[in-house]
Protein backbone atom coordinates (compact mmCIF):
# COMPACT_ATOMS: atom_id res chain seq x y z
CA UNK A 1 0.00 0.00 0.00
CA UNK A 2 1.26 3.24 -1.04
CA UNK A 3 -0.08 7.03 -0.47
CA UNK A 4 1.78 10.65 -1.05
CA UNK A 5 0.37 13.34 1.22
CA UNK A 6 -1.48 15.74 -1.30
CA UNK A 7 0.63 19.45 -1.20
CA UNK A 8 -1.91 21.75 -0.67
CA UNK A 9 -1.36 24.53 1.27
CA UNK A 10 -5.03 24.71 2.37
CA UNK A 11 -4.55 21.19 3.90
CA UNK A 12 -1.25 21.57 5.08
CA UNK A 13 -2.58 24.83 7.21
CA UNK A 14 -5.60 22.49 8.44
CA UNK A 15 -3.22 20.12 9.73
CA UNK A 16 -0.85 22.34 11.45
CA UNK A 17 -4.25 25.01 12.70
CA UNK A 18 -5.50 21.56 14.52
CA UNK A 19 -2.15 19.46 15.97
CA UNK A 20 -0.36 22.79 16.80
CA UNK A 21 3.29 22.14 17.10
CA UNK A 22 3.25 18.40 15.96
CA UNK A 23 5.19 17.91 12.93
CA UNK A 24 5.13 15.79 9.90
CA UNK A 25 8.45 13.92 8.65
CA UNK A 26 10.09 15.81 6.03
CA UNK A 27 12.24 13.50 4.55
CA UNK A 28 10.62 14.20 0.89
CA UNK A 29 10.43 18.30 1.48
CA UNK A 30 13.92 19.09 3.37
CA UNK A 31 17.65 17.51 2.94
CA UNK A 32 18.22 18.84 6.70
CA UNK A 33 20.11 16.66 9.11
CA UNK A 34 18.26 15.75 12.04
CA UNK A 35 19.91 14.09 15.43
CA UNK A 36 19.32 10.40 15.92
CA UNK A 37 16.18 9.43 17.90
CA UNK A 38 18.59 7.89 20.34
CA UNK A 39 20.49 10.77 20.83
CA UNK A 40 17.79 13.16 21.98
CA UNK A 41 17.33 13.72 25.97
CA UNK A 42 14.19 11.41 27.57
CA UNK A 43 13.36 14.93 28.91
CA UNK A 44 12.73 16.44 25.61
CA UNK A 45 10.15 13.99 24.39
CA UNK A 46 6.78 14.68 24.69
CA UNK A 47 3.86 12.38 24.59
CA UNK A 48 0.19 12.93 23.63
CA UNK A 49 -3.13 10.46 23.77
CA UNK A 50 -5.23 11.12 20.65
CA UNK A 51 -8.18 9.17 20.82
CA UNK A 52 -10.11 7.97 17.43
CA UNK A 53 -13.57 9.35 16.84
CA UNK A 54 -14.29 6.86 14.19
CA UNK A 55 -15.37 3.26 14.94
CA UNK A 56 -14.83 1.91 11.42
CA UNK A 57 -12.61 -0.82 11.05
CA UNK A 58 -10.61 0.90 7.65
CA UNK A 59 -10.69 4.38 8.43
CA UNK A 60 -9.04 3.13 11.92
CA UNK A 61 -6.61 0.84 10.23
CA UNK A 62 -5.68 3.82 7.43
CA UNK A 63 -5.18 6.50 10.68
CA UNK A 64 -2.86 4.26 12.22
CA UNK A 65 -0.86 4.08 8.54
CA UNK A 66 -0.89 7.41 8.26
CA UNK A 67 0.28 7.93 11.37
CA UNK A 68 3.13 4.96 10.94
CA UNK A 69 4.06 6.68 7.23
CA UNK A 70 3.97 10.36 8.12
CA UNK A 71 4.65 11.63 11.44
CA UNK A 72 7.81 12.63 13.28
CA UNK A 73 7.98 10.49 16.69
CA UNK A 74 11.68 11.75 17.53
CA UNK A 75 10.09 14.05 20.25
CA UNK A 76 6.68 13.09 20.53
CA UNK A 77 5.66 9.67 21.22
CA UNK A 78 1.48 9.16 20.72
CA UNK A 79 -0.68 6.75 22.25
CA UNK A 80 -3.70 6.20 19.74
CA UNK A 81 -6.53 4.63 21.35
CA UNK A 82 -9.50 3.70 18.99
CA UNK A 83 -12.98 1.37 19.07
CA UNK A 84 -14.74 -0.86 15.95
CA UNK A 85 -17.72 -1.80 15.25
CA UNK A 86 -18.10 -5.70 14.88
CA UNK A 87 -15.21 -6.97 13.15
CA UNK A 88 -12.49 -9.46 12.33
CA UNK A 89 -8.61 -8.61 11.71
CA UNK A 90 -5.99 -10.80 10.42
CA UNK A 91 -2.77 -10.06 10.25
CA UNK A 92 -0.91 -9.05 7.17
CA UNK A 93 0.42 -12.34 6.04
CA UNK A 94 -2.70 -14.36 6.98
CA UNK A 95 -5.49 -16.52 4.58
CA UNK A 96 -9.21 -14.66 6.18
CA UNK A 97 -10.78 -18.49 4.77
CA UNK A 98 -8.68 -19.96 7.38
CA UNK A 99 -9.01 -17.99 9.69
CA UNK A 100 -12.54 -16.74 10.38
CA UNK A 101 -15.85 -17.81 9.28
CA UNK A 102 -16.52 -15.73 6.30
CA UNK A 103 -19.89 -16.96 5.39
CA UNK A 104 -21.08 -16.16 9.48
CA UNK A 105 -19.03 -12.71 9.30
CA UNK A 106 -21.22 -11.67 5.82
CA UNK A 107 -24.63 -13.06 7.57
CA UNK A 108 -23.89 -10.87 10.77
CA UNK A 109 -22.54 -8.10 8.98
CA UNK A 110 -19.57 -8.37 10.88
CA UNK A 111 -16.59 -6.86 8.71
CA UNK A 112 -12.76 -8.64 7.72
CA UNK A 113 -10.59 -6.64 7.43
CA UNK A 114 -6.51 -7.21 6.97
CA UNK A 115 -4.41 -5.10 8.86
CA UNK A 116 -0.74 -3.74 7.59
CA UNK A 117 1.25 -5.70 10.73
CA UNK A 118 2.06 -9.55 11.17
CA UNK A 119 0.96 -11.47 14.03
CA UNK A 120 -2.54 -13.49 14.47
CA UNK A 121 -6.30 -12.51 13.74
CA UNK A 122 -8.61 -10.50 16.27
CA UNK A 123 -12.20 -9.63 16.88
CA UNK A 124 -13.28 -6.20 17.63
CA UNK A 125 -16.48 -4.71 18.45
CA UNK A 126 -17.41 -1.77 21.18
CA UNK A 127 -16.90 -3.59 24.04
CA UNK A 128 -12.85 -4.00 22.49
CA UNK A 129 -10.53 -1.15 23.65
CA UNK A 130 -7.39 -0.84 20.56
CA UNK A 131 -4.23 0.61 21.61
CA UNK A 132 -1.45 1.57 19.42
CA UNK A 133 1.78 3.02 20.42
CA UNK A 134 3.78 4.95 17.94
CA UNK A 135 7.52 5.43 18.29
CA UNK A 136 11.17 5.72 16.47
CA UNK A 137 12.60 2.34 15.79
CA UNK A 138 15.09 3.28 17.68
CA UNK A 139 12.89 3.47 20.89
CA UNK A 140 10.15 0.25 20.01
CA UNK A 141 9.60 -1.46 23.48
CA UNK A 142 6.86 -3.78 23.51
CA UNK A 143 7.43 -4.91 27.14
CA UNK A 144 7.32 -1.04 28.28
CA UNK A 145 4.00 -0.82 26.65
CA UNK A 146 1.84 -3.86 28.08
CA UNK A 147 3.86 -2.60 31.49
CA UNK A 148 1.77 1.10 31.01
CA UNK A 149 -1.54 -1.55 30.59
CA UNK A 150 -0.63 -3.64 33.76
CA UNK A 151 0.10 -0.79 35.64
CA UNK A 152 -2.99 0.62 35.10
CA UNK A 153 -4.86 -2.00 35.60
CA UNK A 154 -3.48 -2.35 39.00
CA UNK A 155 -3.16 1.16 40.00
CA UNK A 156 -7.20 1.87 38.97
CA UNK A 157 -8.74 -2.06 40.18
CA UNK A 158 -6.23 -3.73 41.88
CA UNK A 159 -6.38 -6.23 39.02
CA UNK A 160 -3.14 -8.48 38.64
CA UNK A 161 -2.13 -9.18 35.22
CA UNK A 162 1.17 -10.60 33.77
CA UNK A 163 2.84 -10.87 30.78
CA UNK A 164 4.11 -14.02 29.81
CA UNK A 165 6.55 -14.98 27.59
CA UNK A 166 4.81 -14.23 24.28
CA UNK A 167 4.22 -11.33 25.39
CA UNK A 168 0.57 -11.54 26.09
CA UNK A 169 -1.46 -10.40 28.98
CA UNK A 170 -2.97 -12.96 31.11
CA UNK A 171 -5.37 -12.78 33.66
CA UNK A 172 -6.11 -15.27 36.62
CA UNK A 173 -2.95 -17.37 34.99
CA UNK A 174 -4.77 -18.80 32.26
CA UNK A 175 -6.89 -16.40 30.33
CA UNK A 176 -5.81 -14.03 27.85
CA UNK A 177 -7.72 -10.15 27.51
CA UNK A 178 -4.89 -8.89 25.28
CA UNK A 179 -3.35 -9.66 21.56
CA UNK A 180 -0.88 -7.68 20.51
CA UNK A 181 1.20 -7.28 17.38
CA UNK A 182 3.32 -4.62 15.94
CA UNK A 183 5.09 -3.04 12.53
CA UNK A 184 8.31 -2.04 12.34
CA UNK A 185 10.01 0.12 9.62
CA UNK A 186 12.06 2.90 9.26
CA UNK A 187 12.13 5.49 10.36
CA UNK A 188 9.11 4.94 12.59
CA UNK A 189 7.26 2.01 14.36
CA UNK A 190 4.26 1.13 16.21
CA UNK A 191 3.05 -1.65 18.75
CA UNK A 192 -0.39 -2.14 18.46
CA UNK A 193 -2.73 -4.68 21.23
CA UNK A 194 -6.60 -5.47 22.14
CA UNK A 195 -8.20 -5.26 25.06
CA UNK A 196 -11.17 -7.33 25.56
CA UNK A 197 -13.35 -5.78 28.11
CA UNK A 198 -16.89 -6.33 27.42
CA UNK A 199 -16.85 -7.78 23.72
CA UNK A 200 -19.93 -10.24 22.88
CA UNK A 201 -18.14 -13.28 23.09
CA UNK A 202 -20.83 -15.34 21.31
CA UNK A 203 -20.12 -13.41 18.29
CA UNK A 204 -16.50 -13.66 19.04
CA UNK A 205 -16.75 -17.14 18.61
CA UNK A 206 -18.92 -17.47 15.80
CA UNK A 207 -16.69 -14.86 13.36
CA UNK A 208 -13.32 -16.56 14.55
CA UNK A 209 -15.08 -20.28 14.23
CA UNK A 210 -13.24 -22.61 11.68
CA UNK A 211 -15.55 -23.22 8.87
CA UNK A 212 -13.06 -23.73 6.45
CA UNK A 213 -10.94 -27.01 5.98
CA UNK A 214 -8.16 -29.14 3.69
CA UNK A 215 -6.35 -25.76 2.98
CA UNK A 216 -2.82 -25.85 2.34
CA UNK A 217 -0.63 -22.62 2.53
CA UNK A 218 2.31 -21.15 4.11
CA UNK A 219 0.02 -18.31 5.12
CA UNK A 220 0.56 -17.35 8.98
CA UNK A 221 -2.25 -19.03 11.68
CA UNK A 222 -3.08 -18.49 14.86
CA UNK A 223 -2.67 -19.92 17.90
CA UNK A 224 -6.15 -19.80 19.73
CA UNK A 225 -5.95 -19.20 23.69
CA UNK A 226 -8.75 -18.93 26.30
CA UNK A 227 -10.14 -15.24 26.64
CA UNK A 228 -11.54 -13.52 29.03
CA UNK A 229 -13.56 -10.15 29.34
CA UNK A 230 -11.86 -7.82 31.44
CA UNK A 231 -15.36 -7.39 33.36
CA UNK A 232 -15.78 -11.05 33.63
CA UNK A 233 -13.17 -10.49 36.30
CA UNK A 234 -14.00 -6.72 37.59
CA UNK A 235 -17.71 -5.81 36.66
CA UNK A 236 -16.59 -2.32 37.82
CA UNK A 237 -14.13 -1.92 34.67
CA UNK A 238 -15.88 -0.47 32.11
CA UNK A 239 -14.49 0.71 28.33
CA UNK A 240 -14.36 4.69 28.93
CA UNK A 241 -13.25 4.35 32.56
CA UNK A 242 -10.35 1.87 31.28
CA UNK A 243 -9.55 4.61 27.99
CA UNK A 244 -9.36 6.80 31.01
CA UNK A 245 -7.11 4.72 33.02
CA UNK A 246 -4.29 3.63 30.61
CA UNK A 247 -4.09 7.11 29.28
CA UNK A 248 -3.30 8.91 32.12
CA UNK A 249 -0.64 5.77 33.26
CA UNK A 250 0.91 6.55 29.48
CA UNK A 251 1.25 10.05 30.26
CA UNK A 252 2.64 9.91 34.13
CA UNK A 253 5.46 7.86 32.94
CA UNK A 254 8.53 9.07 31.25
CA UNK A 255 9.24 8.21 27.33
CA UNK A 256 11.38 5.73 27.72
CA UNK A 257 12.19 4.00 31.07
CA UNK A 258 9.80 2.84 33.43
CA UNK A 259 9.35 5.09 36.16
CA UNK A 260 6.71 7.09 37.18
CA UNK A 261 6.46 11.25 36.73
CA UNK A 262 3.02 11.17 38.92
CA UNK A 263 1.05 14.34 38.40
CA UNK A 264 4.02 16.61 37.91
CA UNK A 265 4.87 14.69 34.82
CA UNK A 266 1.35 14.74 33.79
CA UNK A 267 1.27 18.30 33.27
CA UNK A 268 4.36 18.49 30.55
CA UNK A 269 2.82 16.30 28.19
CA UNK A 270 0.24 17.29 25.64
CA UNK A 271 -2.93 15.17 27.12
CA UNK A 272 -5.15 13.78 25.42
CA UNK A 273 -6.86 14.74 22.22
CA UNK A 274 -9.91 13.81 20.06
CA UNK A 275 -9.34 13.60 16.54
CA UNK A 276 -11.22 13.25 13.61
CA UNK A 277 -9.65 11.16 11.01
CA UNK A 278 -10.93 12.93 7.42
CA UNK A 279 -9.46 13.68 4.63
CA UNK A 280 -9.32 17.61 6.13
CA UNK A 281 -7.85 16.30 8.96
CA UNK A 282 -5.14 13.98 7.41
CA UNK A 283 -4.39 14.48 3.66
CA UNK A 284 -4.19 10.68 1.67
CA UNK A 285 -6.19 8.92 4.31
CA UNK A 286 -9.11 8.81 2.18
CA UNK A 287 -6.77 6.75 -0.92
CA UNK A 288 -5.63 4.86 2.14
CA UNK A 289 -9.03 4.05 4.11
CA UNK A 290 -10.09 2.90 0.13
CA UNK A 291 -7.10 0.43 -0.15
CA UNK A 292 -7.94 -1.31 3.60
CA UNK A 293 -11.25 -1.29 2.56
CA UNK A 294 -11.06 -3.08 -0.55
CA UNK A 295 -11.27 -6.93 -1.68
CA UNK A 296 -7.87 -7.12 -3.50
CA UNK A 297 -6.38 -5.82 -0.12
CA UNK A 298 -8.02 -8.17 2.30
CA UNK A 299 -8.81 -11.11 0.30
CA UNK A 300 -6.54 -10.80 -2.25
CA UNK A 301 -3.37 -10.44 -0.42
CA UNK A 302 -3.39 -14.17 0.94
CA UNK A 303 -0.64 -16.25 0.23
CA UNK A 304 -1.18 -18.72 -2.40
CA UNK A 305 -3.07 -21.82 -1.20
CA UNK A 306 -4.59 -25.09 -2.20
CA UNK A 307 -7.95 -26.43 -1.20
CA UNK A 308 -8.13 -30.36 -1.33
CA UNK A 309 -11.64 -31.91 -1.20
CA UNK A 310 -12.00 -36.41 -0.98
CA UNK A 311 -14.99 -36.82 -2.81
CA UNK A 312 -17.04 -40.49 -3.49
CA UNK A 313 -18.54 -41.46 -6.53
CA UNK A 314 -20.89 -44.03 -7.47
CA UNK A 315 -20.68 -45.84 -10.62
CA UNK A 316 -23.36 -48.14 -12.78
CA UNK A 317 -22.22 -51.23 -11.81
CA UNK A 318 -22.91 -50.15 -7.94
CA UNK A 319 -18.85 -49.59 -7.29
CA UNK A 320 -17.44 -46.67 -5.87
CA UNK A 321 -14.39 -44.59 -6.42
CA UNK A 322 -12.55 -42.23 -4.61
CA UNK A 323 -11.68 -38.54 -6.19
CA UNK A 324 -9.46 -35.91 -5.26
CA UNK A 325 -10.72 -32.29 -6.19
CA UNK A 326 -7.67 -29.87 -5.70
CA UNK A 327 -8.29 -25.89 -6.12
CA UNK A 328 -4.98 -23.63 -6.75
CA UNK A 329 -5.69 -20.65 -5.56
CA UNK A 330 -2.97 -17.45 -6.09
CA UNK A 331 -3.97 -13.63 -4.61
CA UNK A 332 -7.51 -14.61 -4.02
CA UNK A 333 -7.96 -16.09 -7.82
CA UNK A 334 -8.71 -19.32 -8.84
CA UNK A 335 -5.87 -20.65 -10.91
CA UNK A 336 -6.91 -24.18 -11.91
CA UNK A 337 -9.18 -26.68 -11.02
CA UNK A 338 -8.02 -30.30 -10.83
CA UNK A 339 -9.49 -33.85 -10.06
CA UNK A 340 -7.64 -37.15 -9.69
CA UNK A 341 -9.19 -39.48 -12.20
CA UNK A 342 -10.43 -42.49 -10.82
CA UNK A 343 -8.93 -44.96 -13.33
CA UNK A 344 -5.38 -43.82 -12.58
CA UNK A 345 -4.51 -41.88 -9.19
CA UNK A 346 -1.42 -40.31 -10.84
CA UNK A 347 -3.16 -38.70 -13.88
CA UNK A 348 -4.63 -35.83 -12.75
CA UNK A 349 -7.33 -33.51 -15.45
CA UNK A 350 -7.62 -29.52 -15.23
CA UNK A 351 -12.00 -29.14 -15.23
CA UNK A 352 -14.14 -26.44 -15.21
CA UNK A 353 -11.83 -24.09 -16.94
CA UNK A 354 -14.91 -21.17 -16.82
CA UNK A 355 -14.45 -20.77 -12.96
CA UNK A 356 -10.83 -19.82 -13.82
CA UNK A 357 -10.01 -16.16 -12.78
CA UNK A 358 -12.43 -16.35 -10.11
CA UNK A 359 -12.11 -15.25 -7.18
CA UNK A 360 -12.17 -17.57 -4.63
CA UNK A 361 -14.99 -18.38 -2.00
CA UNK A 362 -16.36 -21.32 -0.07
CA UNK A 363 -19.46 -21.62 -1.62
CA UNK A 364 -17.54 -21.86 -5.08
CA UNK A 365 -15.98 -24.96 -3.73
CA UNK A 366 -19.39 -26.44 -2.76
CA UNK A 367 -20.59 -25.48 -6.17
CA UNK A 368 -17.66 -27.81 -7.96
CA UNK A 369 -19.12 -30.86 -5.79
CA UNK A 370 -22.03 -30.16 -6.44
CA UNK A 371 -21.80 -30.50 -9.97
CA UNK A 372 -19.62 -33.44 -10.21
CA UNK A 373 -22.47 -35.22 -8.52
CA UNK A 374 -20.28 -36.72 -5.85
CA UNK A 375 -20.37 -36.41 -1.86
CA UNK A 376 -17.78 -34.92 0.40
CA UNK A 377 -15.84 -37.76 2.01
CA UNK A 378 -12.98 -36.53 3.85
CA UNK A 379 -14.39 -32.69 5.58
CA UNK A 380 -13.44 -32.20 9.44
CA UNK A 381 -14.90 -29.06 11.07
CA UNK A 382 -13.84 -29.31 14.70
CA UNK A 383 -16.16 -28.02 17.59
CA UNK A 384 -16.61 -24.64 18.07
CA UNK A 385 -14.96 -23.83 21.67
CA UNK A 386 -16.75 -20.66 23.02
CA UNK A 387 -14.27 -19.43 25.34
CA UNK A 388 -11.47 -19.49 22.48
CA UNK A 389 -10.31 -17.08 20.16
CA UNK A 390 -7.18 -16.69 18.22
CA UNK A 391 -5.95 -13.32 19.90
Amino acid sequence: MSVIIKSSLFKAKSFYSKFGDFTLLTRYASTTKKPLAQNIPEEEIKKSVFISQSTDIYTNLALEDWFYRNYDFSKHHILLLWKNDPCVVIGRHQNPWLECNVAGCEQKNILIARRNSGGGTVYHDPGNLNLSFFTPRERYNRKYNLEIITRALFRQWGLKAIINKKEDIIVQNEFKISGTAAKLGRPNAYHHCTLLVDAKKQDLSLALKKTETGITTNATQSVRSPVKNLSEVNSHIKIDHLLNAVGWEYLRTKAVTLQDGGHKLVEDQKGFQMINPTEDWFPGIDQLTEEFRSWDWTFGRSPKFTVTRVLEASVPDGGRHIIKLVVEVDKGIVQDVKMTLPMDDNQNASVMTNLLGKRYSHELTDSIVEATGCKVVAYDVKDDQSDVAAI
